[in-house]
């Protein structure tokens, strides 16, 4: 990023020190035990922390300016012509200055929500976008309030098109980012059950869902095949994606292999480097946008051919004695969790199939029964199914129930779990690792890769 610090004057006009003098923000500081120079400090105030009392820190790890909470003290130590800006609320400060900087870059703005899938889409955007335009996208989980401000405040003033990935806990959150970032274009990807504790029902995770209409100035393109989405999809600029016939864009499945899925979108061909005919779903939903934005046929597939996905997705490992170690522990929630063992049912370089599963978080009074359902996808292809924490019980309990020959096991420690697995690792074996990510199962990968 590039700002100058006379640029905030007009956004934050009750201020004090230097903030006419010709001084450069290049980025964002908001953990002060790191050095940023040329940095504007954003002193965050959480439940248990004020950023505010760390303003010693920030100076000398290079902050040049800072926002400031109003009712707060500046402190003694702070040079009098270092430009401090007064605001009521430094996180909404944030993402005033982010729309500011939004509207300055004037990039494409693409904006990506969902309850599964949100995420691979991204990356799968911004592939396909950077074929076309000098693209900037989400990093990691900064896809709140605090993080998707970050973000957008870490573009290049070069930034032609920017990916921004939309997350939430409860209602009234994505319509706060929407119209933070006012996209041109939209995606819902799908509506499961995460946060359904918070939500209270799949009606109401779709009404959450669909405020990333709020600040959108253009089309919206969604899950055809989901009946919650029914109504919105009647309304004008709405883009309908998925398998059933009579949609906008309609993707058939072609070949599944391990590493590749080849698909059709009303009737162009597509090779995927995923696995998985839900991903071929993800993927219309891209080609769908890629139209909107002239981009060519060749251009998607060899955007598909360069995804860089992010981290704990569907990651491969070598195991030891030459098991393949499947971690995909990122987060997890019913429909995702049966979306990757449908995945790992149909693998056919690996003959024994064992899955690993944790709980799931925030189902609510419904965890019980949706945690059972994940047996639902389970089926005698699969060799064995291994359970840690408290919820995830239920998976192996009617795993038992409805099948035979699967063997079964929960865990409630972590290295007694792996000890099991471990024995079990074979050249033909191949071990999935899902939960949610307070789960941290990615903890097992030290015990079970070379």
């Amino acid at each position: 990023m590039k700002l100058e610090v006379s640029e905030l004057t007009a956004l934050f006009q009750d201020y004090k020190g230097a903030a006419d003098d010709p001084i450069t923000i290049r980025m964002i500081m908001t953990d002060s035990r790191k050095k940023a120079r040329q940095s504007l400090f954003v002193p965050i105030v959480g439940e248990s922390f004020d950023a505010h009392d760390f303003i010693k820190g920030a100076i000398e790890n290079g902050a040049t300016a800072t926002l400031w909470q109003k009712d707060k003290p500046v402190p003694h130590l702070v040079p009098t012509d270092f430009p401090v800006f007064f605001v009521e609320d430094t996180t909404k400060a944030l993402q005033d200055l982010a729309h500011y900087y939004l509207k300055k870059i004037d990039p494409v703005i693409v904006g990506v929500t969902g309850s599964n899938g949100k995420t691979t889409t991204k990356d799968m955007v911004a592939a396909v976008l950077r074929t076309k335009f000098n693209t900037h996208k989400t990093q990691g989980n900064f896809n709140n309030h605090i993080g998707l401000p970050l973000t957008v405040l870490s573009m290049e003033t070069r930034t032609e098109a920017v990916v921004l990935e939309m997350g939430m806990d409860r209602a009234g959150e994505i319509s706060v980012l929407s119209k933070l970032a006012e996209p041109d274009y939209a995606i819902i990807t799908n509506i499961g059950e995460s946060h359904i504790e918070n939500l209270g029902s799949r009606e109401g995770i779709a009404k959450a869902k669909l405020e990333i209409r709020d600040g959108l100035t253009g089309p919206c393109i969604m899950d055809g095949d989901e009946p919650l989405l029914s109504e919105a999809l009647q309304q004008e600029g709405a883009v309908s994606c998925g398998f059933h016939q009579g949609l906008d864009y309609v993707a058939e499945i072609q070949q599944l292999s391990d590493d590749q899925t080849t698909f059709t979108v009303n009737g162009d061909t597509y090779e995927l480097p995923m696995a998985g005919r839900h991903n071929a779903k993800n993927a219309s939903y891209v080609i769908a946008l890629a139209h909107k934005l002239g981009i060519s046929h060749e251009q998607i597939q060899q955007g598909f051919g360069q995804i860089e996905a992010s981290g704990m997705r569907f990651e491969k490992h070598e195991g030891k004695n030459g098991a393949l170690i499947i971690n995909d522990a990122y987060n997890a929630s019913p429909t995702s969790m049966k979306a990757v063992i449908e995945i790992i049912r149909n693998l056919t370089s690996k003959s024994k199939k064992v899955l690993v599963l944790g709980d799931m978080y925030e189902l609510g009074e419904k965890s019980e029964q949706l945690h059972a359902g994940v047996a639902e996808a389970i089926d005698p292809e699969i060799d064995a199914v291994y359970t840690i924490g408290v919820h995830s019980k239920q998976i192996t309990d009617a795993v038992e129930r409805n099948s035979s020959g699967i063997e079964t096991a929960h865990f409630t420690e972590k290295k007694a779990l792996s000890h099991h697995i471990q024995s079990n690792l074979t050249e033909d074996t191949v071990v999935l690792i899902k939960a949610s990510r307070g789960m941290k199962l990615e903890e097992l990968l030290d015990d079970l890769v070379n």
